[in-house]
């Protein structure tokens, strides 16, 4: 790593990453700043976790409010379910390892939605299921809406 690069990294970022582009595609690896290039990779697969989590737990949110405010369904809602619902599965499209990623943070991110959904209706957060009353295969369809009249599928 050459001190030009470092300081680079700090003073134009986006030269650093042009930079850094144009030298590794040289192969001068002697050249490259190796301990923020591995900072800014981490970060990018940080950001992408960072996104489908709040992605999910926009979704069970609404799903939440649709299931439980029925009196209140409006089309902005319908909205925000397929908005959230299309960004999660494009999320996996480009990155299909974040399946396994979803599988592992939904439970936690179903508890931040029942908070979130408390504290937007006003409702206790005990008056939303423990467990997550939506299968996962349902929520990954941009056309799903529980049905408060129907048995979800669990």
């Amino acid at each position: 790593m050459t001190i030009q690069s470092k300081t680079l990294y700090d003073t134009d970022f986006n030269m650093w990453l042009e930079t850094t582009a144009q030298l590794l595609r040289k192969r001068q690896l002697s050249e490259i700043d190796y301990d923020n290039l591995i900072e800014e990779i981490e970060g990018m697969s940080n950001s992408q976790k960072d996104a489908l989590e709040s992605n999910l737990r926009i979704l069970l949110m609404h799903l939440l409010k649709w299931k439980f405010q029925s009196s209140k369904r409006s089309n902005s809602w319908k909205y925000t379910l397929v908005e959230h619902c299309l960004r999660i599965n494009k999320s996996f499209k480009k990155s299909p390892s974040l399946k396994v990623y979803f599988e592992n943070v939904f439970e936690e991110c179903y508890q931040d939605a029942r908070l979130l959904a408390s504290k937007e209706t006003g409702m206790s957060t005990d008056d939303f299921p423990l467990e997550c009353p939506f299968a996962k295969e349902d929520i990954l369809n941009p056309e799903y809406l529980p049905d408060d009249d129907q048995e979800l599928g669990i």
